[in-house]
């Protein structure tokens, strides 16, 4: 069995994972993804197409490895103050960015949500986030899937997704999905996220 699980950076649910395999009969593998929602979700799926073609339990978990260490995750945020009550970024970046009115652009970097950009509009943000996303997407220079990921802002989502469809015509598939309590606790209403991963076929 392989197990994937989000950044355990951000989450004890690898750790947790990795302790229970020890006390099960059946062989498990724990892949910790380095990420969260479609930066784990893209290697997930990647793991069970291997399954679903008679891969083995290493053969499973190094494609899941693979896909989450080429998978990228861009997001906006409207404020800081929901990651920095939950302790997933630092009080320094959060007081700029409420002092400041600053909206950020944030990405998982090693494991963790960190500050990329701070710019002074959502449009602005929004309008950045989607450049990042479009050079993210050119680095990995392969057919592509991308995920576009929002918390109570379908209409902007749907916007992005869209633009995103008519500048990356190597995305063999754009998904849109709303993400549920378990992130928007931390990140809070008007999150809107880019993730970027390679394509089964260029996996």
């Amino acid at each position: 069995m392989v197990s994937v699980h989000l950044s355990a950076r951000l989450s004890g649910t690898a750790e947790a994972a990795s302790l229970a395999a020890h006390d099960v009969d059946i062989p498990v593998e724990v892949v910790d993804s380095g990420s969260i929602a479609m930066g784990l979700g893209f290697p997930a799926l990647a793991a069970a197409r291997v399954a679903a073609l008679g891969g083995s339990l290493p053969e499973v978990a190094t494609a899941a490895r693979r896909c989450a260490a080429a998978t990228r995750t861009l997001f906006y945020v409207d404020t800081l103050e929901y990651l920095r009550k939950s302790g997933r970024i630092g009080t320094a970046a959060s007081l700029v960015g409420s002092a400041l009115m600053i909206k950020p652009l944030l990405h998982i970097a090693d494991g963790q949500i960190s500050l990329l950009e701070k710019l002074r509009t959502p449009a602005r943000a929004i309008a950045r986030l989607e450049e990042l996303a479009v050079k993210e997407a050119a680095s990995l220079g392969t057919a592509l899937e991308v995920a576009v990921q929002h918390i109570a802002s379908p209409a902007r989502a749907q916007a992005l997704a869209e633009r995103l469809r008519q500048r990356l015509p190597e995305a063999t598939r754009i998904r849109m999905a709303e993400l549920g309590p378990v992130v928007g606790v931390h990140v809070g209403p008007g999150m809107l996220g880019v993730t970027v991963s390679p394509a089964p076929e260029a996996a």
